[in-house]
């Protein structure tokens, strides 16, 4: 993350997320994990030293939704910006979210 801060309130205002753990790393650096309220996977905002060149570009993972054209317009209302509208595909729907450090991550239902 290029700004832990910016991001941690992104995902715990607009997404939801509840923090299970915030400790303070090294002078520049925090370790910060998340979940959402029910779920059992959780997130972590952290990019290891020499990594910063991933933040910013798709994030190789997805999030199953019960409806993406539903969370789709709940999220836009709450100002999370998105690459297009969801799509219709045979296998579901998806929509790419973008997160508070331009990170892509795919939002799909069945």
């Amino acid at each position: 993350m290029r700004d832990q801060e910016r991001a941690l309130a992104f995902y715990t205002e607009k997404l939801g997320f509840r923090i299970l753990t915030d400790q303070q790393l090294s002078e520049t650096q925090r370790w910060i994990e998340l979940s959402l309220p029910g779920a059992e996977t959780g997130i972590v905002l952290f990019t290891p030293e020499g990594h910063e060149d991933r933040i910013g570009t798709f994030v190789n993972t997805s999030w199953e939704v019960d409806d993406v054209e539903g969370t789709y317009g709940e999220l836009q209302a709450k100002g999370v910006d998105f690459d297009g509208v969801p799509q219709k595909q045979p296998w579901g729907t998806f929509v790419r979210m973008k997160d508070s450090e331009g990170n892509q991550i795919l939002l799909s239902s069945r």
